[in-house]
């Protein structure tokens, strides 16, 4: 019993999809979409020569377009996803992304294996909307954790702001410039909804809940009640730093603590595959004994479930709720 070299070029195909799809979002957008710079999107679009509603229609547009198109068949399954992750593609485009791939995927199978036209064509397909969802689902993973990281400095630069005098739209005016993207563009939608005359405390509350962030839904309920009720805010908002502060710490902590247990877990999961894979290779013949009786299909797929319910069971022990 050999490794199937179709398993190979799976994996190799599917890694070049996960590169193609990567690849082809750069090209489209460039900088423009880059997490990493200086310069938030929004002032760079403005900085461009784009008006202000022009570029905040632009920004809404972008940031609710996934949302509202959850009725589209299987594209339920990324649109949170995409919702968190801003993705600038649009979900048409998206879905002509996942189509797009999947074609590759299957002129990759129909050169590299020789199964069968129906199974190449589910697994290409699975590889396009695998593969997207796995890019939507990372690059969202990741810009969520950076917005918790840069909340408690844009929390602690408005209560600067509003020390010195500065009223709290201008402090999340002063928030959008000076803070980079992801968070930058997000409070400059806000400044630019509140300077049209929406309501700040709901601009934020609407915000926190397209992110599904508790800290910024802290930040909302106490903007609003200091509205209705009033009090020092830069006080409660120093408060509030503090606290979002002590959870992010509270967070790592609790990551560092349960990493042995999720590594362990993935460990545990993953050596009988690994194992299975190096006896393959130093004696392929090892299983011919009893790869043709009647038990050794169910054995397999019992072995697999209980591959997968210790994988869940051990995720489960160290998802910790704070």
């Amino acid at each position: 019993m050999q490794v199937p070299t179709e398993l190979i070029i799976y994996g190799v195909i599917f890694v070049a999809v996960l590169a193609m799809v990567q690849g082809i979002y750069l090209v489209a957008f460039g900088k423009s979409i880059s997490m990493n710079g200086k310069v938030n999107r929004r002032l760079e679009l403005l900085e461009k020569g784009g008006g202000r509603e022009q570029v905040l229609e632009q920004l809404r547009k972008e940031m609710t377009q996934h949302m509202k198109s959850q009725s589209i068949p299987l594209y339920s399954i990324l649109a949170a996803k995409a919702q968190k992750a801003n993705i600038a593609f649009t979900p048409a485009q998206l879905i002509m992304l996942m189509g797009f791939v999947s074609f590759v995927a299957f002129i990759g199978l129909t050169v590299g294996t020789t199964v069968e036209a129906p199974v190449r064509l589910l697994v290409s397909i699975a590889m396009g909307i695998g593969g997207v969802y796995f890019w939507i689902n990372k690059k969202a993973t990741t810009r969520m954790k950076m917005i918790e990281e840069q909340l408690p400095e844009a929390v602690e630069l408005m209560v600067r702001s509003l020390r010195v005098g500065h009223p709290f739209s201008s402090a999340v005016s002063i928030v959008a410039k000076e803070v980079a993207d992801p968070l930058g563009s997000e409070m400059g939608i806000i400044a630019d909804e509140a300077a049209y005359g929406r309501d700040m405390g709901e601009t934020l509350k609407a915000m926190a809940e397209r992110l599904d962030m508790q800290d910024l839904r802290f930040l909302a309920v106490a903007v609003t009640i200091q509205q209705q009720s009033g009090g020092n805010l830069a006080e409660i908002l120093d408060g509030l730093a503090k606290v979002i502060r002590s959870r992010f710490r509270l967070f790592r902590r609790v990551a560092a603590i349960t990493a042995e247990a999720k590594w362990s877990g993935k460990l545990l999961s993953g050596f009988p595959i690994l194992a299975l894979i190096v006896i393959n290779l130093i004696q392929p013949n090892y299983f011919d004994d009893v790869i043709g009786t009647p038990i050794f299909i169910p054995a397999c797929l019992v072995v697999a479930a209980f591959l997968v319910a210790n994988l869940l069971v051990m995720r489960a022990l160290v998802d910790i709720k704070v």
